[in-house]
């Protein structure tokens, strides 16, 4: 006899496996758009340090990207419920460059 339970109609199996559970730590997301996509950049910034990577970069359709903003709003209200008013910070701007400057 299978242990595993009938799957409902419409249901997705989503695996997770060890290093992506691990998740990146981001501190600074750059987001640009086309008019087909969406394009997160997740970056890790490290105080006093000149230079930062790319940790993950996300692509999303239009669409996708409204479902993840409304997702994420909906979240941050659940969490404020529970925790109070998540503070927001000034922070300084951070000059950015990405890739070479094109000088000679």
């Amino acid at each position: 006899m299978s242990d595993q339970k009938p799957k409902k109609e419409g249901q997705i199996n989503i695996e997770l496996d060890d290093k992506i559970a691990e998740g990146t730590y981001s501190n600074l997301a750059i987001i640009n758009h086309s008019v087909s996509e969406f394009i997160v950049d997740f970056v890790s910034v490290m105080p006093g340090q000149p230079k930062a990577k790319v940790k993950s970069r996300i692509i999303l359709t239009p669409q996708h990207a409204k479902r993840l903003v409304k997702a994420l709003a909906d979240n941050v209200n659940r969490f404020e419920k529970s925790h109070g008013e998540i503070k927001d910070y000034e922070q300084p701007p951070i000059p950015m460059n990405f890739g070479p400057t094109g000088e000679a």
